[in-house]
């Protein structure tokens, strides 16, 4: 009963903690690749759409089934962001849940149990994955890494090849759902260690099933490193297209900040304060370094820390749950750079259990240390568990409403850095979409001041200046876009535009093939390097592009009536020889 109790309560409150989320919209931070602009997930669970989520490494990644579960979503809500949110939460509360009746069934233990997962549930880290639609790959991965070890503690405890199976299909369908849980064999070892108590020579008061050596333990686990080898390969080969030379950190600096990112995580864990969608990476534009007594600070307290957990070997879960910290964070902590930030707060949902752990069994250890007035601590620790929730609680409901939308969202990320390109960026894109262009062009200025190889900017600022009048410094930033990346399809193709309404024709028409060099269907830029070639003379050389856009975009009106006409001329040219 008191389970049942303690699951409907801890329900309500992430409903309550998250209920705004219900009126927020779709963020301009890759929400758009993933749902609104994505044509294979707004089509809903199609054939064709099913068949793309499996074969696709479409932005950076294959997980299949990420792509399915927002297809789920459009057949079931559209494009109503309420009903996408809804989905969050729900994996969320259900994950929640999940993590306390597994650490119920593995301990034996109620309290520390239920404290685990209400820190878990409730902490301000998470509403980040809550509140982003983008982020229900982290949210579903983690949901069947927790199904993986709860079918895992069933084979721990009676055997069986089904359980052992079942153990492995969970770890397969996470791992099609987000990487991130690669580590979690080595999490199920640690698992073998306590509570399972598996390990033999182990010392174990909570002992499951057989137990073995570590050896056989290692061995039996090999199915499951094989699965989440295939998976690193996978992602590397599908990340290859985000890890941009000019973002490339040396490998001593990457781990430098990976050490002092440790140790920042767990500040946020403990205070989180000045929470962003976005951490400036110390080594690229915008980022402060650190400095060598920062490095060696974070590496020293990672090393304290780790001693005083194997001084305490008795404290078994001290270990686990510190490794667990330690090895579910090691895939994004940096060490491989994937993107330009230095850490995200949806990086903390898993590593974060770890060391919810070591509090909670921490806690009930001190409570059984002073037994002479355990009625007493019993209370303070009731009192100081429920306050630390409700303070979690009341954060995270804060916090989510800086997810209402995109202009929100951003200029929080302002408040936090103000020297973070991306976010002046990003915060620019908005600004323009509602007109304020005068505010948009400072945005993408700022961007630019703080990274001037910032092509996307350059870019974008060209387009916003196109439209004041000012081509003059139009044409520059798009050459500095394309300096930066010769084959941004997007600067050539504007470029192009630009150099077409001054009547340079060549120069245009030299930009319209390299925009269709690396985008062959790019169906404007083969529609005007059609017309550009027209205003030439050149006419026998237009015909096959508006032949070739036609077979890509058959209802592309102009393209079909300027064929007809330049068809008819050649006709009646052939006619009079």
């Amino acid at each position: 009963m008191g389970r049942v109790l303690i699951s409907l309560g801890l329900s309500l409150l992430i409903c309550f903690a998250f209920e705004s989320v219900r009126l927020n919209d779709f963020v301009a931070f890759d929400d758009e690749k993933y749902v609104t602009e994505n044509a294979q997930v707004r089509a809903g669970l199609t054939c064709e759409a099913v068949s793309w989520s499996v074969t696709t490494t479409y932005f950076n990644n294959w997980h299949p089934l990420t792509w399915l579960s927002h297809m789920l979503d459009v057949e079931l809500y559209g494009l109503n962001a309420a009903g996408h949110h809804l989905t969050n939460l729900l994996i969320h509360l259900l994950n929640s849940l999940l993590l306390f009746g597994l650490l119920k069934r593995m301990t034996g233990h109620l309290w520390p149990s239920a404290f685990v997962a209400g820190l878990f549930a409730l902490h301000p880290l998470r509403v980040e994955v809550v509140a982003w639609v983008s982020e229900r790959k982290e949210l579903l991965s983690t949901c069947f890494g927790l199904l993986s070890i709860w079918a895992y503690a069933g084979y721990a405890r009676r055997g069986g090849f089904a359980r052992y199976l079942l153990t492995a299909l969970f770890l397969a369908l996470g791992l099609m759902a987000k990487p991130m849980i690669v580590t979690l064999p080595l999490v199920l070892l640690l698992l073998d260690y306590w509570p399972l108590g598996r390990v033999r020579g182990g010392g174990s008061d909570e002992l499951v099933g057989p137990q073995r050596s570590v050896v056989y333990l290692l061995l039996e686990k090999i199915p499951l490193f094989a699965l989440s080898a295939a998976s690193s390969v996978v992602t590397f080969i599908a990340q290859r297209g985000s890890m941009e030379p000019a973002l490339m950190v040396p490998m001593e600096l990457r781990a430098a900040n990976a050490v002092v990112s440790y140790v920042r995580y767990m500040g946020q864990v403990i205070w989180p304060s000045q929470l962003s969608i976005l951490y400036t990476h110390p080594n690229l534009p915008g980022g402060t370094p650190w400095s060598a007594w920062q490095v060696a600070g974070a590496g020293l307290l990672l090393l304290l820390i780790s001693a005083l957990v194997l001084r305490a070997h008795r404290k078994r879960y001290a270990l686990v749950g510190w490794l667990w910290y330690l090895c579910t964070l090691l895939p994004v902590i940096g060490l491989v750079q994937v993107g330009e930030q230095a850490m995200a707060d949806r990086y903390t949902y898993i590593p974060m259990i770890g060391l919810c752990i070591i509090v909670a069994w921490g806690a009930r250890d001190l409570m059984a240390s002073w037994a002479p007035r355990r009625r007493l601590v019993r209370r303070l620790m009731f009192v100081s568990a429920l306050a630390v929730l409700a303070a979690c609680m009341a954060t995270s409901w804060l916090q989510a409403r800086y997810w209402r939308d995109s202009a929100a969202l951003f200029e929080r990320a302002l408040q936090v850095n103000p020297t973070n390109p991306t976010a002046h960026y990003n915060q620019a894109v908005v600004l323009e979409a509602q007109g304020k262009r005068e505010q948009a062009i400072r945005h993408w200025s700022e961007a630019l001041r703080l990274k001037p190889g910032f092509a996307k900017a350059h870019n974008n600022l060209g387009v916003m200046l196109v439209r004041e009048g000012r081509l003059d410094e139009a044409v520059g930033h798009y050459r500095q876009a394309l300096r930066i990346d010769p084959d941004y399809v997007d600067a050539h193709y504007n470029l192009a535009n630009v150099l077409g309404h001054r009547d340079d024709f060549d120069g245009a028409i030299r930009h319209y093939r390299q925009a269709l060099r690396v985008e062959p269907d790019h169906a404007e830029a083969r529609f005007n390097l059609g017309s550009a070639l027209v205003s030439q003379g050149s006419f026998d050389e237009a015909i096959p592009h508006y032949q070739e856009l036609l077979r890509v975009k058959p209802d592309h009106a102009k393209a079909r009536r300027n064929l007809e006409i330049l068809l008819k001329r050649r006709s009646v040219l052939e006619g009079t020889r």
